[in-house]
């Protein structure tokens, strides 16, 4: 799990990956923040126990965090960067399921077809996060070396 910037275990199709995906969620958490705010207070479920401004607006600052830290991180710190994405996309999940079933429009998703794709996207963003900072092979390896020590 300490892989250098560059090295071996890091491609380039998996730097340009993880900035991709951190431009997207930077994109993302400043939409939270300022023009796109009412169509994520659209999003939050209404069984969530807690204030939706608060909820969009701490989402909106993990994702400008998430974010920053995908284009920022090296080594190791990737790796758990890449999980700390991936948790977050399964967070917020339930957001997305919860659109879907009550049928609950925004950012053009106004039909069942569009919120349907839209949450079949979601377990392509948790594999993005967990691939393109090595956080998936990374798990793999440790796995491999834990299963080796204890054959041994």
């Amino acid at each position: 799990m300490t892989e250098t910037a560059h090295s071996p275990g890091s491609t380039w199709p998996q730097h340009i990956a993880r900035w991709l995906l951190g431009g997207a969620l930077i994109f993302a958490g400043t939409g939270h923040l300022t023009v796109g705010r009412e169509e994520f207070l659209a999003q939050v479920p209404p069984w969530l126990p807690l204030d939706p401004d608060f909820v969009v607006v701490a989402s909106g600052v993990v994702e400008l965090a998430l974010g920053l830290a995908l284009i920022i991180a090296w080594g190791r710190w990737r790796v758990w960067v890449g999980w700390a994405a991936a948790l977050f996309f399964l967070a917020v999940f339930p957001g997305n399921i919860a659109q879907f079933t009550e049928g609950r429009d925004g950012f053009g998703l106004d039909t069942d077809l569009a919120r349907g794709i839209r949450l079949l996207f979601q377990p392509v963003l948790v594999a993005w996060a967990l691939w393109s900072t090595g956080a998936w092979r990374a798990w793999r390896e440790w796995r491999a070396a834990r299963s080796a020590t204890m054959e041994a």
